[in-house]
């Protein structure tokens, strides 16, 4: 997977290259930097350190990674907060565009990150990650490189209040009314799932229709998922209707798989095998990175045999960033790794 958001300690990852949160003189501080030190053996990445000596704001330099599971650590120096009118913003970017592009020309493969600049340089923490997802992801729609980032407090999340608050709202709003309307003495019979009420309107006897909620839509059941109005033909597999949305959308295949945070080599597997059989989490991820609608991610989850689901919290915050129209998948990962959820793209 191109983009990863992990809880894990920085100094256990196994990957071509660790990014160290240094300071100007390379010297061995707290937090992130003391810890890889101390875990690389700390008088071997002074010296190395030292042989450098100094790497200004913005930009990085590497080191070998000496004891650490990784290969190489990548030194770069976000900015301190000064309040935001002193070019923190621009600092910071370049603090991941340079740790990104040196490791292209050294050819590595894969990265991981801490999030720079927001321990003791105070970097406010939703802005921090605001330009973390950003510039990785401007990164990764250029490049291939396997990039994950890696928060160590265990009290972290990945969103700021305001949409972690909408979200929750969201979940608990559409599970709960959901199974109340389910534990309700079920009008269709015993058997059946209560779709939209102009889909399937209640029977004449009895008539419980003054309960519902006329302003919640349950979600569509995978037997109508699929409807006539819908663009593609219900004859299309998956494969062959994913192919003609790319073609209406006027995107490229590149353009899809890196929107949708989905490997290049599974992408041509889906391309090349019209009776592909993918997993939730890949039409998920297109289904953001296809920028669809409800409806049509509906279509393209019932083709390969899948359907939202109201008691799956991924399911709910997937449909939450289609219904708003929000199609960015680091966000939607991002969102997804503070309801302990699996990322999309896997």
């Amino acid at each position: 997977m191109p983009f990863n958001i992990i809880r894990n300690d920085i100094v256990k990852m196994k990957v071509d290259a660790i990014v160290n949160a240094a300071n100007p003189e390379l010297k061995q501080g707290g937090g992130v930097c003391g810890r890889i030190f101390d875990a690389a053996g700390a008088e071997e990445m002074r010296a190395a350190c030292d042989a450098i000596g100094f790497c200004p704001t913005g930009s990085a330099v590497i080191t070998p990674a000496f004891q650490l599971p990784a290969k190489f650590v990548i030194h770069t120096v976000g900015p301190v907060w000064q309040g935001g009118g002193q070019g923190e913003e621009d600092l910071l970017r370049s603090a991941y565009r340079s740790s990104l592009e040196l490791a292209a020309q050294h050819g590595l493969q894969s990265i991981a990150f801490p999030l720079i600049s927001s321990g003791s340089f105070r970097y406010p923490y939703e802005q921090a990650l605001a330009v973390a997802l950003d510039e990785i992801n401007r990164f990764l729609f250029e490049s291939d490189m396997q990039v994950t980032l890696v928060m160590f407090d265990q009290t972290a999340t990945a969103l700021g209040f305001k949409l972690r608050h909408d979200l929750k709202s969201y979940i608990d709003d559409h599970y709960v009314e959901e199974h109340r309307i389910r534990n309700r003495r079920d009008v269709y019979g015993p058997q059946t799932t209560l779709y939209e009420k102009q889909v399937k309107p209640a029977r004449e006897e009895p008539d419980h229709s003054q309960e519902y909620d006329l302003d919640y839509l349950p979600l569509v059941h995978p037997s109508m998922a699929m409807q006539e109005e819908l663009v593609f033909p219900k004859e299309k597999t998956f494969s062959e209707a994913l192919l003609s949305l790319i073609d209406a959308k006027g995107m490229t295949d590149v353009e899809t798989y890196k929107r949708s945070n989905i490997d290049r080599r599974l992408f041509s597997k889906i391309r090349s095998n019209p009776g592909y059989a993918p997993s939730k989490s890949t039409v998920l991820a297109l289904t953001i990175g296809l920028k669809l609608t409800v409806k049509d991610a509906q279509d393209l989850l019932a083709r390969a045999g899948f359907a939202f689901s109201p008691c799956d919290t991924r399911d709910l915050i997937v449909r939450y960033f289609l219904e708003h129209g929000e199609h960015d998948i680091a966000t939607v990962n991002a969102a997804l790794y503070d309801f302990d959820q699996g990322l999309l793209g896997v």
